[in-house]
């Protein structure tokens, strides 16, 4: 896909769910999945947007349903931090094998794999044109991926945060069951805590909330959409402050 379009943000950062790799598996990586997203990871750096990633680890373990079968939480989210290591050593690898240049730091220190998370660092890798994967969440138990995306979104101060889902924007319910629900095409941060509406959990809503960070939710599956975003068409659902 190509734009002459001029890009409408500088510096981006990403979130993927982990169940998004799996493709139409169960369980793991569908290489194909996350070499397409890869792609289209390309074709943003190509538009001179500097990109961030957040990937979730549900594919190969959540930590909360660990601990809801028993396991103790700390232990189980710990595990969740690793899987998403995991997920981010996946992408960097699909990226590199596309020419771009990436970096996995994670908020664990593993430094026979990745590079620690050091926000100064983090932003240089970016102004370089590399490509930043934010691993092992905040590096603590109890806050999940979502917000940790919205965190390191902040600290690196991204144009906006895009969350990639397997549906077109936020709905007034689940659309999968019920088909009268309706798609919004914009909403407020405030909107989303009162109605308690399926977006984020509520800490990473009210970060982004009182940050002033832009959220658009849009479907990963729509081939294309995140590069339509980019260049400023709208798509998906934007929750602001206004």
């Amino acid at each position: 896909m190509t734009s002459s379009a001029t890009p409408r943000y500088k510096r981006i950062l990403l979130k993927l769910s982990g169940e998004a790799l799996m493709g139409g598996g169960d369980y793991g990586i569908d290489p194909a999945v996350i070499r397409r997203i890869a792609g289209e990871i390309r074709e943003v750096v190509a538009r001179n947007i500097q990109v961030a990633l957040v990937i979730g680890g549900g594919n190969i373990f959540r930590g909360a349903g660990l601990a809801r079968a028993g396991m103790d939480r700390v232990t189980a989210d710990h595990m969740g931090m690793l899987a998403t290591v995991m997920n981010s050593l996946a992408m960097q690898d699909a990226l590199e094998s596309l020419g771009i240049y990436a970096r996995v730091m994670s908020a664990l220190s593993i430094n026979d794999v990745c590079e620690d998370y050091i926000r100064r660092r983090a932003i240089r890798h970016l102004e370089k044109g590399r490509v930043v994967i934010f691993g092992a969440g905040t590096g603590n138990p109890f806050f999940t991926t979502d917000t940790a995306a919205s965190l390191r979104a902040i600290e690196i101060g991204a144009d906006i945060l895009l969350k990639a889902t397997k549906v077109n924007g936020v709905y007034t319910d689940d659309p999968v069951t019920n088909p009268q629900a309706t798609r919004y095409t914009s909403l407020t941060y405030d909107k989303v805590l009162t109605d308690k509406l399926n977006v984020m959990d509520a800490t990473a809503i009210v970060m982004c909330r009182d940050n002033n960070l832009p959220l658009r939710v849009f479907n990963l599956l729509n081939i294309g959409d995140l590069l339509r975003i980019v260049d400023g068409e709208d798509v998906g659902t934007e929750v602001t402050n206004a």
